[in-house]
Formats: structure tokens, C-alpha cells, sequence
């Protein structure tokens, strides 16, 4: 990311039209969309909502209803629901506290848990009249399904099938940067990071989206750079989108919530935040100290797939994963797979999705 730095600097300096690395590609018009106009823009029909949480959080949520019409391609035409965790470019709002504020970021996944996704889940419950979803989480989309399907069984009841993607619970082994994180004491990271948002979406990102990585000879820096956060797979990358993955992430989250992770990876235990002091404990969990999330307790059929070269959700940590999953009905490590080729390698669909789809075909008979 220096490097990124420095190279923004340059051209900065030297001026976008100078054109010393390299000619510009064509920016990509969905570099500036929303979801629900990206969604339009492949020829989706789209919807757009809003879920109040139970503590105040308004959660951006997008519909594709159906499939396309008159699409002669395979289309498999399921109601898509795709949901927004507290924080994120898509859910920075909330009924009693300003974002500006410190309140407003003083969660981790452990509320992401315990309200979003009980919050988004019923209410497409209640719009579709479905008595049970198909849930497909990715990294901490799956961590927050773990969480919430193990302690509030209601909820449990709700989904069919879990589809777990480059799922994280320990976080013992991980190679990312989290575990440089860890070095940093907890009074000094808020020192640096402060106490609210952590790594916002912003212009410096917007600009190396569009003046950046869209040069040639650059997209092999920025997409290294995405990397270095996750694991090399760069002959996987669709380099042409670049442009949009930067333009839209990272999409943001807490300070909080990246300090819960830098304790997850530091105790190698899947359990809830610490909140820094016995007494503080006691206040939050009636405890002294953060409680486990036992995994066993999650009875929802759960479908795995995970990656070899996963620099997040290490191999090592989903061999610990696995066995506490009490009805694991398949599994599948994809050798060469890093963390973001669940949802961008350009052979996701043969590896992963046309097995999802197979196995909702199959539910449904």
C-alpha cells in the first residue's frame, strides 16, 4: 500500500496526461453506481430496502426477484437478497446515533450477529412469505452465520442450507495482516486507529481506482496489493475489473471490530469481544470474562468450501472448524484458492456457484 502511495503521489505531481505508465484503460461505468444500479446495469431486475435493527442500525438491502427475462443464457432465476452489515459504505445509518459519532461504531461481529442478520433474514421472512432461506456467507458472512445459527435457534429453524465460503471462526493461523495487528498494544492501536471507523471507502481509494489501477502496466501492482491482505492467486483476477473492486472496497468497518478480530487471532478462540477489564466483562456478559461460541450447537446444514491458499481463513484453522460442525453435508478445499477468489476468480462459477445452485435444485425435489 506505500508503494500505492507513492505511485498516487507521482501522478499527482506529474499529472494524469503525461501518460509515463502507460496508457488509461476505459473506466468502467459501474466504477460510479450504486448496488441496485449495477444490478440494472447487467439487466437484473432490482429492489432496494431498508431493515431497522433492533437497536437502531438502518441496514441497506438489495433484491434481484427473479432472473432476466428472455435471457438466453442459463439462468437459474432465484429470489436474490443480498444484505449489508453495520458500518459498511451501504449501512452507515442509525435511528439514534450520528456516524460521526464514537457511539455510533462501538460494535464488533459479535452485533452483527445478534442483530443484522436476525433483522434482515426475518424481514425477507416477511416480505417473501418463504418459511425458509438459503444463506451463502463469505468469510465474515460466515462467521457472523456461526455465530447467530449456534446461539439463537428460532433463527436456525429459518434457513435450509448454509453455504460457507472461505469460512472463519479461529483465526490461530492466519498469515493475513491481522496477525501484524496483534503487536500493536491496545492502548496505542487506539491511538492510531482511533474509535470509529476503520478504513473507510474514500476519494484516495476512488483515485486509485480510476487515475491508478486502471493504467496497464499498474494492474498487477494494485491487484498484488489487494493480495497481500489474502493470499496470491493473480492469474485467477479478472484484471479488466480492477477498477471496480478498488472503486468499492474497502467498504468499512469498525475500529472495534478489527480489534475483536486482532484478539481472535491473538487467543486462536472463537469467542465474543473483550472488553478490556473484568468489571467491563461482568456489565456486558455477566461474566469476568468473553464467552465461547460453541459451534456444535449449530444443527443448520452447512455445505464448505475453502481454499489452500487462503491467507485469512488458513487451511489449518478450517481443519479445527470442521469437525464441530455437527451436520456438515460437504466439503471442498479448492488447492489454489486464495480469500477473494470465492467471489472474484474468474472460475468461480465451476468451482463454487454451479454447486451451490445443484445442491438448491437438490433441496427442492
Amino acid at each position: 500500500m506505500w508503494l500505492l502511495l507513492i505511485v498516487a503521489s507521482l501522478i499527482s505531481a506529474l499529472g494524469t496526461t503525461q501518460g509515463f505508465l502507460g496508457k488509461l484503460n476505459p473506466e468502467s461505468p459501474e466504477v460510479t453506481m450504486n448496488i441496485s444500479q449495477m444490478i440494472s446495469y447487467w439487466g437484473y431486475p432490482s429492489e432496494e430496502y431498508e431493515v431497522v435493527t433492533e437497536d437502531g442500525y438502518i441496514l441497506g438491502i438489495n433484491r434481484i426477484p427473479y432472473g432476466k427475462e428472455n435471457s438466453e443464457n442459463r439462468d437459474a432465476g432465484y429470489d436474490v437478497w443480498l444484505g449489508n452489515s453495520r458500518g459498511n459504505t451501504w449501512a452507515r445509518k442509525n435511528l439514534y446515533y450520528s456516524p460521526d459519532s464514537v457511539e455510533f461504531w462501538a460494535f464488533s461481529f459479535d452485533e452483527m450477529a445478534k442483530y443484522d442478520l436476525p433483522a434482515t433474514i426475518d424481514f425477507i421472512v416477511k416480505k417473501t412469505g418463504q418459511k425458509k432461506l438459503h444463506y451463502v456467507g463469505h468469510s465474515q458472512g460466515t462467521t457472523i452465520g456461526f455465530i447467530a445459527f449456534s446461539t439463537n435457534p428460532k433463527l436456525a429453524e429459518r434457513i435450509k442450507t448454509f453455504y460457507a465460503l472461505a469460512p472463519v471462526a479461529t483465526a490461530k493461523y492466519t498469515k493475513s495482516l491481522l496477525n501484524k495487528l496483534t503487536l500493536i498494544p491496545p492502548f496505542l492501536f487506539k491511538i492510531i486507529f482511533g474509535s470509529k471507523i476503520f478504513f473507510p471507502h474514500n476519494f484516495f481509494d476512488q483515485f486509485l481506482a480510476t487515475e491508478v489501477c486502471s493504467r496497464q502496466t499498474l494492474n498487477l501492482l494494485c491487484s498484488n496489493a489487494l493480495f497481500i491482505i489474502c493470499g496470491f492467486d493473480n492469474k485467477n483476477l479478472n484484471v479488466s475489473r480492477l477498477d471496480v473492486y478498488l472503486a468499492h472496497n474497502p467498504a468499512g468497518t469498525s475500529v472495534q471490530n478489527i480489534f475483536h478480530w486482532t484478539q481472535a487471532v491473538e487467543s486462536g478462540k472463537f469467542q465474543a469481544f473483550n472488553w478490556g477489564s473484568p468489571v467491563q466483562n461482568m456489565m456486558h456478559y455477566n461474566q469476568p470474562t468473553p464467552p465461547y461460541y460453541n459451534l456444535t450447537a449449530m444443527n443448520v446444514p452447512i455445505a464448505v468450501w475453502s481454499g489452500g491458499n487462503d491467507w485469512l481463513a488458513d487451511p489449518r484453522d478450517v481443519a479445527l472448524l470442521l469437525p464441530k460442525l455437527s451436520n456438515l453435508i460437504y466439503h471442498k478445499e479448492i488447492p489454489f484458492y486464495n480469500h477473494l477468489d470465492f467471489i472474484w476468480a474468474i472460475d468461480a462459477p465451476q468451482e463454487i456457484y454451479n454447486e451451490i445452485v445443484s445442491m438448491m435444485a437438490e433441496d427442492k425435489k
